[in-house]
């Protein structure tokens, strides 16, 4: 089957305007979030399952590579293309037209579709009084429940750890180059790929069709493992093979059609504490205290330097201010938006690329400042910045702690009201897409950006230790934030110009494996980050020919991993 005709035959299948072959059409979705950018010989959007499972026929004949994408929110180029070097055409599959989210067994698990998002499920758990395993961060860009696995993606709470499920339908191509269909969601829904598929998202199932399963839907040890802080290895991480289960870990080498996950109740009793310092000795102690000897584990704890707290009040605001005005639901319309908006740009050369950011930035400069006066106090005072949720019992556990603590160590905290709650975890979490828009409008003068999602040894009290001393004086700003009591840290740096970034990075990396840390953390390899052994063989295991997603972490482009 020749490109042209792949084409046509896609069009016919599932119409013409939802078969993109135009650059300007086909940008948005071959271009990453932060990372990665590759050419595609067409997006495809199909509205079913079924539609999925013939795109995925008529690309297995026509022998192209083909990437599984949801909402592009990868920060490791993950999702998309990158480059040209291919030895086949590439054929991107977004399914974000195949939203359908159903709950089962009185929603304390719930099915995904491709295009599912946790926005979405936050929402549709509501009236519950559950929620999903990962919340408002990852939320707040739109990101799927579906790419949340195929991460094995983290998160800021603590007790719940990597997204992670053992049970899932999923395609994969085979050795002998065949297009397969397997159910592993416990749940009968006939014996043919079409019956399957159609009953699935149909709903054409009973309580009785579904299994009692004994299969993992969510990952049940991890507070075991944050707690030992004593272990020479981090908590968790994507190279971790015990979290490497068909779709989960997959990373795009299997195409997914639907997990089934756990949901947890949503806890009313909360209180949050905000904590600064200017000793990284004294956040030391916190995380050792709170992971040795309290009785019940923090809902999270989330850390930012004050360089992160300045470029998230300045560049992230009009993200807050979306989310905190009009909620999280709101935010994939302004990503709409924005694709639009870079997309009629890119037919003018005379603009700048991602015009969108700096219109938004240009409106969010008139809005007054959006920032609690105590959080703004506290910025003044301290370098490192801590913000502790608890719940239960456990509010009760940490104010005596707190209490007591600072009689003894350098530093301070408050307990946070329902606004400053609020505001200060939402500051938190647009500090990443902050960070981005900094380096579009302003930090790409200075030169290339790299990030490092790095998980420390969960005995490492080094953690302040960002860069070895012959990259010190190569960097011209780096930002550190992340989930402080799994010890994962995301550390951004602006290489100077007049050093090459690539080296410079690999001085960095080569620190941190002298160090035992892992990387990466929780964002996956995409396809800036090279897949060790064991992740390497999973991919292999996954897609024997190499078809989904080539040249993820690093490894080969080429059909059969030649």
């Amino acid at each position: 089957m020749t490109n042209k005709n792949l084409i046509n035959n896609l069009k016919k299948l599932i119409g013409d305007s939802f078969v993109l072959t135009k650059g300007s059409e086909i940008r948005p979705y071959t271009q990453g979030v932060r990372f990665g950018f590759g050419e595609a010989l067409a997006i495809v959007r199909p509205a079913s399952l079924l539609e999925i499972w013939e795109v995925l026929g008529l690309c297995t004949q026509a022998k192209v590579a083909i990437i599984m994408q949801a909402s592009n929110t990868g920060l490791t180029g993950g999702s998309t293309p990158s480059g040209s070097n291919y030895d086949r055409p590439i054929v991107v599959i977004n399914t974000l037209r195949i939203s359908s989210i159903h709950l089962i067994n009185d929603a304390k698990q719930i099915i995904a579709l491709p295009g599912s998002t946790l926005y979405e499920l936050e929402d549709k758990l509501e009236e519950f009084g559950r929620e999903p395993h990962s919340v408002i961060g990852s939320s707040c860009i739109g990101a799927s429940i579906i790419g949340g696995v195929c991460n094995n993606s983290g998160g800021a709470l603590v007790q719940r750890g990597p997204a992670y499920t053992e049970l899932a339908l999923f395609a994969r191509i085979g050795s002998d180059g065949l297009l397969s269909l397997v159910n592993n969601l416990d749940i009968y829904l006939g014996d043919t790929p079409e019956e399957i598929l159609t009953n699935l998202e149909l709903k054409k199932y009973t309580a009785k069709d579904i299994k009692n399963s004994n299969k993992l839907a969510s990952y049940n040890e991890y507070d075991q493992v944050v707690r030992d802080i004593s272990a020479d290895t981090p908590s968790r991480y994507n190279n971790n093979a015990s979290c490497l289960h068909e779709a989960s870990g997959c990373a795009g080498k299997l195409a997914v059609f639907a997990v089934r996950v756990d949901t947890f109740p949503k806890i009313d009793k909360k209180r949050t504490f905000y904590i600064g310092t200017n000793n990284p000795d004294v956040m030391t102690k916190i995380r050792l205290d709170i992971l040795s000897n309290f009785q019940h584990l923090p809902i999270s704890g989330e850390y930012f330097d004050q360089d992160c707290y300045d470029i998230s009040k300045k560049y992230g605001k009009d993200i807050f201010l979306v989310v905190n005005k009009l909620g999280s639901k709101f935010i994939p319309k302004l990503f709409a938006f924005k694709r639009r908006v870079d997309r009629i740009a890119n037919y003018f050369p005379f603009l700048p690329n991602n015009l969108s950011d700096y219109i938004m930035q240009i409106i969010s400069g008139y809005w007054p400042n959006h920032l609690p006066k105590r959080l703004e106090n506290f910025r003044q005072q301290y370098k490192f910045h801590f913000i502790l949720e608890t719940s239960g019992a456990g509010v009760d556990e940490a104010q005596t702690f707190l209490d007591n603590f600072f009689d003894n160590f350098e530093g301070n905290f408050f307990v946070c009201n329902d606004e400053e709650s609020r505001k200060a975890i939402l500051h938190r979490f647009v500090i990443g897409g902050a960070i981005n828009r900094y380096y579009l409008v302003k930090g790409f003068k200075n030169g290339a950006m790299a990030s490092i999602d790095v998980a420390l040894r969960r005995n490492d009290d080094k953690w302040s230790e960002a860069i070895p001393i012959e990259a010190s004086n190569k960097i011209f700003r780096q930002f550190t934030y992340g989930h402080f009591l799994c010890h994962v840290l995301h550390r951004i740096y602006i290489i100077k110009n007049d050093f090459n970034a690539i080296e410079v990075k690999n001085q960095i990396l080569n620190f941190l494996d002298a160090r035992g840390a892992e990387y990466p953390a929780e964002h996956n390899v995409g396809h800036e980050y090279l897949a060790k052994a064991d992740l390497k063989e999973f991919y292999k295991e996954c897609d024997p020919t190499n078809a989904f997603n080539p040249g993820i972490g690093k490894t080969s482009k080429n059909k059969d991993w030649g």
